[in-house]
């Protein structure tokens, strides 16, 4: 992630498009679209994509008591379910420059699925 670049602080929920369903809920992969303010934004290309899975507060705190910090390592380097982040730096038909995150923690009592989110539009 280049974070010296100049940008637009976004930060609301998006609605993305898949051309094709992703084959995993957890990691669904960079979208072909999304729909942002009622307009569609096409993705041409994925420039950058980074991961963050470190635990965080209760989830931690958990895996080390109960599953030890190897696993807890272990969960932070390969994702486990409900924690962690995945980013996408997408160019979009227009030429604009966005990143996008999917938050795979569960939005709300009995939901299964993350949502994503328009992070920030780069200026270049």
């Amino acid at each position: 992630m280049d974070s010296d670049l100049p940008a637009r602080f976004i930060g609301v929920p998006v609605e993305v498009i898949h051309d094709r369903p992703p084959a995993l809920e957890k990691r669904p992969g960079p979208p072909d679209g999304f729909v942002w303010e009622g307009r569609t934004y096409r993705v041409v290309a994925v420039l950058q994509e980074w991961h963050d899975y470190r635990l965080r507060g209760k989830t931690q705190a958990f895996y080390v008591k109960e599953r030890g910090s190897y696993r807890a390592k272990a969960a932070e380097r390969r994702g486990t379910w409900g924690v962690g982040r995945d980013y996408y730096r997408v160019r979009t038909a227009e030429g604009e420059v966005f990143d996008l995150y999917y938050d795979r923690a569960p939005q709300g009592p009995g939901e299964r699925k993350g949502a994503w989110f328009l992070w920030r539009q780069i200026l270049e």
